[in-house]
């Protein structure tokens, strides 16, 4: 007898699901994937417990027949391409043909669909990769797919399914993703009942993010935009140093359209904001490049989110020389001395406020301030009805300690953040500047003597840096 066996299609596609079903977020992309490739201009969806429930995909697109809505549960099965050649410059987001099949495998589905010239809709039942039943049902033009119980049939991946709140984070990223990548399109999010997301039709990226983040993000947001030949191009948008994050998980990417995870496009962001943000910390972007399909591979996973760049490197220097240069038309550079170009030119504003109180991400800093160790004047212009006072300064004498103290024009011009080293804090022995504004070598003695109370905070610098100063001098 035999020991190799050819597997029957139902258990080969239920091995196919471990891969592009991976949780109830993969069957929402592969359902929007379809519905967009159908040229839907609205998609309303609706999830139960994380999407083990239900799932539910709506949308107004072309539908099927009754022919093809029974043979897209086949594997293999696709619409997109018919040529080898047609795998080498696929334009449309879905192509395999794995992915109605792998879901219909593990899954209680329900398809109803209906197409332009037929009378009726189709009606298709399929429970663990079985045909139960098809007939005619009422619906206008487009498609409906209802996915309940996923994993049903199969105990060791629902065991490993994470909690409610992570698949609901999941799938709420895969919506929005995808309602960025393309804002012509209305889409709904309802979980549990209680609607998450609602985007009407934006006339652009920009106001899609407004829809979907508010105001105060869309408010720091760069325009981007920069090409080279053969190549790629680059549009999109990047917050400002100020509106920065403790992670990545709001940086977008996309590739002709196709949402993507991609380090070459991370590397380009982060290579881009190197002069201006303090290590790990990381930018706000909704970064959309248009390549040639010829100089991209979009067949590298069965989740398709992974993509092979022809000229990675060019790619990558194509996404960096856009961000710098939104930085820079912004007026926003890594040159920190730029503040320092003449003796005429203030340091900072002549009246900076105090950083109590100011924008929200400097709310945190508790500088120790203690009123009670100021002189009487000194007290009276910082204590008064609540709000923050101005701290007053010469910011001429300022400058006038530093140069006197060797900070030369031409030899500060050698100053920037690439420059500057960048080591994480320690708890025991700190490592503070070298030097105040009077050259004076800081020991460890001297931080232990050193008095907060009287360091008085002027501004940030950059969005990173706090300046401040004692009765030294600049800190």
């Amino acid at each position: 007898m035999n020991k190799i066996r050819i597997l029957s299609d139902n258990l080969a596609n239920q091995i196919a699901a471990g891969e592009v079903v991976e949780r109830p977020a993969s069957v929402v992309k592969e359902m929007i994937e379809n519905s967009i490739d159908a040229n839907a201009t609205r998609i309303d969806l609706e999830v139960e417990l994380g999407g083990r429930r239900l799932i539910k995909v709506s949308d107004d697109g072309e539908g099927m027949t009754r022919d093809d809505a029974i043979l897209a549960f086949e594997r293999h099965a696709t619409s997109k391409i018919r040529t080898q050649e047609d795998l080498a410059a696929i334009g449309t987001l879905g192509f395999r043909g794995e992915a109605l099949a792998s879901i219909a495998s593990v899954a209680r589905i329900e398809l109803i669909t209906k197409n332009e010239a037929d009378e009726f809709a189709t009606k298709v039942i399929i429970e663990g990769g079985r045909l139960l039943d098809v007939g005619d049902a009422g619906r206008d033009r487009g498609t409906t797919i209802v996915v309940r119980d996923l994993f049903f049939n199969t105990p060791a991946r629902r065991k490993f399914m994470r909690s409610e709140a992570t698949e609901n984070y999941h799938l709420t990223s895969i919506v929005t993703h995808y309602s960025l990548a393309h804002p012509g399109i209305a889409f709904s999010l309802k979980n549990n009942g209680r609607e998450v997301i609602r985007a009407v039709p934006a006339k652009d990226v920009r106001e899609r993010a407004f829809q979907l983040f508010g105001s105060g993000l869309v408010e720091s947001l760069l325009p981007v935009r920069g090409s080279r030949d053969f190549v790629a191009g680059v549009t999109g948008f990047v917050s400002a140093p100020r509106e920065r994050r403790t992670n990545r998980d709001n940086q977008f990417f996309f590739v002709n359209k196709r949402f993507v995870r991609d380090k070459i496009l991370a590397r380009g962001l982060e290579e881009g904001f190197r002069s201006v943000l303090p290590h790990g910390v990381y930018p706000v972007a909704f970064l959309f490049l248009e390549i040639p399909l010829d100089e991209v591979d979009v067949n590298v996973h069965p989740a398709k989110t992974e993509v092979r760049f022809r000229r990675g490197e060019a790619v990558k220097d194509v996404v960096a020389e856009a961000v710098r240069e939104a930085l820079l038309s912004a007026g926003i550079t890594g040159d920190i001395v730029e503040v320092f170009k003449a003796k005429s030119d203030p340091l900072l504003p002549s009246r900076v406020e105090s950083t109590a109180g100011s924008e929200p991400e400097q709310a945190g800093i508790d500088f120790h301030y203690d009123t009670a160790a100021q002189s009487e004047p000194e007290r009276a212009r910082s204590v008064g009805t609540g709000t923050s006072a101005p701290v007053n300064f010469d910011a001429a004498r300022i400058s006038e300690q530093l140069l006197d103290a060797g900070a030369t024009i031409d030899a500060a011009r050698e100053l920037t953040y690439d420059s500057l080293p960048v080591t994480p804090a320690r708890e025991e022995e700190p490592d503070l500047p070298p030097v105040n504004s009077a050259q004076r070598f800081v020991t460890q003695a001297d931080v232990e003597q050193m008095s907060t109370a009287k360091i008085r905070p002027l501004g940030q610098l950059h969005d990173s840096f706090i300046i401040a100063v004692d009765d030294e001098g600049l800190l």
